[in-house]
């Protein structure tokens, strides 16, 4: 992977990651990298995203359509998609620009929402993490009708409901008593948010499923989240259609770093421990 031109998104109304971002550019300058602040251009061979989670979520989908690898150094609070420490920032970048890379392809989701007749409401919107509906906190339970392409699910009577992807797993999906899924993983999550009955348990679908929900009368003006960012308000007999976007994101992970050391670092997954390794004469069978 060679490094030609690189981007470097800073996180909104920070003077200090803002300054972090002019320092990075300097230093890829020195180094013969064209780098833009701020920008995102098509011919771009990389971009390096500087904040939280929230920062990449935000470019997430532009990245993904134009196909440009990622890498996200946590200049925020959690970071478990930059998952780089900022100490770690300029040998991590060298270990990019010297070829020891490793790309992940994190799949994406597609939403648009249609009115009870099967027109669209606004445009299509992308997700990393999660499709969201949930209710405002005085509005009473729900009843969202889900079916997996053809093939009714159930009716679920909740207070909301997750579609995520093995990415957003660890998001809100797992606050709400969802399953981790591995992040290589491809599969569409839907959980539901507070469920009534308590045997409304979360389901894994098939990547290649069309998830459509109805929301069922009297509920009407519910807001559809997508990673954090409200989208739509959704009417009674409306239909939110998910599904897995074409184009992954492409995220740059780092060499150092397993998936479960991630969850055990930032989420206290299991506890901290650094691990036990496994047997030689175990590994090699």
């Amino acid at each position: 992977m060679r490094i030609r031109y690189a981007g470097i998104i800073t996180r909104k109304d920070s003077p200090e990651v803002h300054r972090v971002g002019e320092e990075l550019a300097a230093w890829y300058e020195k180094r013969s990298i064209k780098a833009e602040l701020d920008l995102i251009d098509p011919d771009m061979d990389m971009l390096t995203i500087l904040g939280g989670d929230g920062t990449l979520l935000h470019v997430a989908d532009h990245a993904s359509h134009l196909g440009i690898p990622v890498v996200g150094i946590n200049l925020g609070d959690l970071g478990f998609l930059t998952e780089v420490a900022a100490e770690e920032m300029y040998p991590v970048i060298e270990t990019i620009l010297a070829g020891k890379v490793y790309i992940e392809e994190r799949m994406m989701l597609k939403a648009k929402l249609l009115d009870e007749n099967g027109k669209p409401s606004g445009k299509t919107s992308f997700a990393l993490n999660e499709v969201v509906i949930a209710k405002g906190t005085t509005q009473p339970m729900m009843r969202l009708g889900c079916w997996a392409d053809q093939e009714y699910i159930t009716t679920y009577k909740a207070d909301g409901l997750i579609l995520s992807t093995p990415t957003g797993s660890t998001a809100y999906n797992l606050s709400a008593g969802g399953p981790i899924a591995h992040a290589e993983l491809r599969t569409i999550l839907v959980t539901p948010i507070c469920p009534f009955m308590l045997e409304s348990r979360p389901v894994l679908l098939s990547p290649r499923t069309r998830v459509t929900t109805r929301l069922a009368p009297p509920s009407t003006d519910v807001r559809i989240m997508v990673d954090g960012r409200q989208c739509w308000t959704m009417q009674a007999n409306d239909f939110l259609v998910v599904k897995t976007a074409a184009k992954p994101l492409r995220l740059i992970s780092s060499p150092h770093k397993g998936y479960f050391t991630i969850l055990r670092n930032k989420l206290n997954w299991g506890g901290r421990e650094s691990g036990y390794p496994l047997p030689d004469a175990v590994s090699r069978l």
